[in-house]
């Protein structure tokens, strides 16, 4: 019985041996904002489809253990493209972006872990490059800068987030975009001009509506003034001056009203008021 019980005493110390000298190799730890695969050397090879989450986990000391940082990466890039005429341009821009939590197995398999270098970085030059040589110099600095930020976006997104590459995209701005100095200022010079001569036209446009409703009042008022003269006739200019004297004949004011003596036979209203 004592033999049994040293017996078992002794496998369990070797087991804890065991255990303690390979714990490194059986115990992990995923940390927070990342995500682990294991590569299984005897069974399976990469296994794609358990991927380990933030927290405590063991597996086989044989099998090989790939950590990934899932949290939110940014790549930062200057490079030279050339416009639709040919036109050297450097332009910088930050890509915002982490890869898809799931799917790690497959960007392992596809990019390994230095994904960012072999497909990010070459994926936004390419798109770039493709997308600025589609615009003029001037469009791409002015008129149409955010219809290329847009684009650039649009098909950096729709390249990397494919079932291919598994990355999610969460933002990407043009910083700065710096053309020779020549052209530069021949652009800024023809924006200047532009500018101006919308601002005359807006000028000229608001003079001719000015001068187009002086010229309607002026025609209104005419109109006006020939139907009140139409309308007009000496027994009503009497009748109006006789209400009016009537009117004036009734308020306090001293006054000295003369029937007849005026231009038309219209009363005369003499007072000091």
């Amino acid at each position: 019985m004592n033999k049994k019980l040293l017996s078992l005493a002794g496998i369990i110390a070797v087991g804890l041996i065991i255990i303690i000298a390979f714990s490194s190799s059986i115990f992990f730890t995923v940390q927070p904002g990342e995500r682990a695969i294991i590569f299984k050397k005897f069974s399976g090879g990469l296994d794609k489809e358990n991927v380990f989450q933030p927290g405590f986990n063991f597996k086989a000391p044989w099998n090989d253990l790939y950590l990934y940082d899932v949290k939110e990466n940014v790549v930062e890039e200057s490079l030279d493209v050339l416009d639709k005429n040919g036109l050297s341009i450097t332009v910088d821009v930050s890509v915002r972006f982490h890869p898809k939590y799931d799917r790690i197995g497959e960007i392992q398999e596809r990019f390994g872990r230095n994904y960012v270098r072999r497909l990010v970085v070459p994926e936004v030059r390419s798109t770039v490059r493709q997308v600025m040589g589609r615009y003029t110099a001037e469009e791409i600095y002015s008129t149409k800068r955010r219809d290329v930020e847009s684009s650039i976006k649009s098909e950096t997104e729709e390249i990397l987030g494919s079932a291919d590459n598994n990355i999610k995209m969460k933002a990407l701005l043009i910083r700065s975009i710096q053309l020779p100095a020549q052209i530069k200022n021949a652009i800024e010079n023809k924006l200047k001009q532009e500018q101006e001569a919308l601002a005359y036209q807006f000028k000229l446009k608001r003079e001719t509506s000015e001068a187009e409703r002086r010229k309607i009042a002026a025609n209104g008022e005419a109109i006006a003034n020939d139907i009140v003269n139409k309308s007009l006739s000496e027994k009503l200019l009497k009748m109006r001056g006789i209400e009016a004297t009537l009117k004036l004949a009734n308020s306090p004011n001293t006054k000295v009203v003369i029937i007849g003596q005026g231009d038309g036979g219209l009363p005369l209203i003499l007072g000091n008021q």
